[in-house]
């Protein structure tokens, strides 16, 4: 079952990151860097939350999993042994009519009509042939006064004086009428080369290239789709074109037009996803070198490395986090598919009969870390990657998906990569990557299982699962909308913020500020005196905040001596406030965002 679609609440938390500081379009003030977001203050922190629980779960909590972190330089023979230089690419194709790319893959089937269109001619050569027909000196020319007159028979309706028309249907749907059509304006315009051989001529005046536009059932429009021809023929370097509609028809499923309008895109091509750069200043081919396409490659070069200095036996794992680059062809939806972008991924390597084994384990091991980050089970799907879709060399893979509001999308993937890339790197390299067994004296290329996880790509689905509307009431009581999102406090980029109750207050004040200190080496911290006390609670209610501590005049014992040096402390989601003992503030937080 499909994931509907909710344009409005995609648009609402794209415009939030960029409002509250957590992402930003990468240099945006020279138009922006498409595919390349950069992270503010919050996203940072966020990321961050994320990367280091992910590597205390991964890494710390375990015995057997150490980790490294790989250079993003890569060698070129590292990623010929991989297989990425020959074969890391997608299908491209292009809209004929905007040149807009897209992964042909990623192209749903639509249905509706199509139009076909068999060529165009220029406004201007029209105008000088039909400026000629009155012209004496252009029946001197008996040769091209003959084409002339023949182009005038066929073009008799664009002959007219007030013709203006940028679109003309065919009375025959053939593309044969169209063919005879088109050369004899052709031929019309290189005899008047010859009969006025000092009068200067257009350029590009004649395109034969054919041409179609689907419009599906609502949109069937005739102005949107003789914009779309118009496009087309323009870029073929027609100026003002007049085009030639011939037949329509019903299509049904066809991926062969764009989505976006509806235009005819190329034929699919190979496009390699690679950054290809050069070491030094040297232009020779030894000089190349790629920015990684994945950290994984690292991990395998490396194999033997660490297995030596770690002393590990199998069953274990090397884990990594850092950047990865795809040149992608259309990046879109946010974050989640960039050019640039950040990976967390182990490579647990085993025995060949335990790699099943070991692929349902990690699966379900994932599944458990997303809901220890505040993704619930209800919104993440399984999917069981079929066997013509897999890698060739994997024997089983799972994507785990998210429900985001464009759509069911892949957050991460577990796939039991078997022995490929030690063996590709052994044979590639000439270097054993293989480990010897103690018990059993054999030595073998292990197996490996290795669950990815996009740092980016979490990061967008914690903030799309967080962000929430609901109804709080205001200073005076009266009940107003509130955005929040409701982090699980341990990915939440500040902890905790600290309001005096009134900033011109000093006592208050400086209570405050101890309490930062106090705070501060636990946890992200913020201090704020400005506003009412309400409006800076919507405020860190909208950047996630899970707790507020408010110093007020029972903290200074100015009511009740018995409260002084306590604190109230507030729950963002709930919104209930309670009485605490400063000095136990550190421990109560600690224990609530673990």
């Amino acid at each position: 079952m499909s994931t509907p679609i909710d344009t409005q609440r995609m648009e609402k938390i794209v415009s939030l990151c960029k409002r509250r500081g957590f992402i930003f379009q990468s240099s945006e003030i020279y138009g922006g860097l498409n595919g390349a977001w950069d992270y503010g203050p919050l996203g940072v922190e966020l990321k961050r939350n994320l990367k280091n629980y992910w590597w205390r779960v991964m890494v710390h909590e375990r015995d057997d999993v150490v980790g490294m972190d790989g250079a993003i330089l890569t060698h070129p023979a590292v990623l010929k042994a991989s297989g990425h230089v020959d074969t890391f690419t997608d299908p491209m194709v292009d809209c004929l009519a905007t040149g807009n790319r897209f992964r042909a893959d990623q192209i749903l089937p639509q249905s509706g009509k199509v139009y076909y269109y068999f060529g165009a001619v220029s406004m201007s050569a029209l105008k000088l042939l039909r400026a000629d027909v009155s012209r004496y000196e252009a029946r001197n020319s008996k040769s091209y006064w003959q084409n002339l007159e023949n182009a005038r028979h066929l073009w008799s309706d664009a002959f007219e004086e007030n013709f203006s028309k940028q679109e003309i249907v065919l009375p025959h749907a053939e593309k044969n009428d169209a063919t005879q059509r088109l050369s004899f304006f052709e031929l019309a315009l290189n005899e008047r080369r010859h009969a006025f051989p000092s009068e200067p001529m257009p350029g590009n005046a004649i395109s034969y290239d054919r041409f179609e536009v689907l419009l599906q059932p609502g949109k069937d429009d005739p102005k949107r789709r003789t914009r779309v021809a118009l496009s087309f023929y323009e870029r073929r370097g027609v100026k003002e074109p007049i085009i030639l509609l011939g037949s329509s028809g019903d299509v049904s499923e066809s991926t062969r037009h764009s989505p976006e309008t509806g235009a005819l895109l190329t034929e699919p091509r190979p496009f390699n996803l690679m950054f290809q750069t050069r070491l030094g200043a040297s232009a020779e081919p030894d000089a190349i070198a790629y920015l990684r396409p994945e950290t994984a490659q690292a991990i395998f070069v490396q194999f033997k490395n660490v297995l030596e200095v770690s002393r590990k036996k199998l069953p274990f794992g090397i884990a990594q986090i850092g950047k990865a680059f795809r040149n992608e062809i259309n990046p879109r939806n946010f974050t989640f598919r960039s050019r640039e972008f950040e990976q967390m991924e182990l490579e647990y390597f085993c025995g060949a009969e335990e790699g099943m084994k070991w692929l349902e384990y990690w699966k379900e091991e994932r599944l458990k870390f997303y809901e220890n980050i505040g993704i619930p089970r209800s919104r993440l799907h399984v999917l069981t990657v079929p066997d013509e879709e897999r890698a060739f060399y994997s024997k089983g893979t799972y994507d785990i998906e998210y429900e985001f509001p464009f759509g069911r999308q892949e957050l991460e993937g577990v796939a039991y990569r078997t022995d490929y890339d030690l063996s590709q790197h052994q044979k590639a390299s000439g270097k054993s990557l293989e480990y010897f067994d103690e018990e059993t004296k054999k030595r073998f290329v292990p197996h490996v299982v290795e669950p990815s996880a996009g740092v980016d790509r979490t990061v967008l689905a914690l903030i799309c699962e967080a962000y929430s509307e609901d109804q709080a009431p205001n200073d005076k009581g009266e009940m107003e909308s509130r955005i929040v999102l409701r982090f699980r406090p341990r990915m939440a980029p500040i902890k905790c913020a600290v309001f005096p109750l009134l900033k011109n207050k000093e006592p208050l004040v400086a209570k405050a500020k101890e309490i930062v200190e106090l705070l501060r080496p636990h946890m992200t911290v913020f201090y704020d005196e400005s506003g009412a006390i309400g409006r800076r609670y919507r405020r860190q209610d909208e950047i996630g905040t899970p707790f507020g501590v408010t110093i007020d005049f029972e903290t200074l014992g100015e009511k009740d001596p018995a409260l002084r040096d306590t604190v109230t402390l507030r729950d963002r989601d709930s919104m209930q406030q309670e009485r605490v003992a400063i000095q136990d503030l550190p421990a109560i937080l600690r224990e609530r965002i673990r």
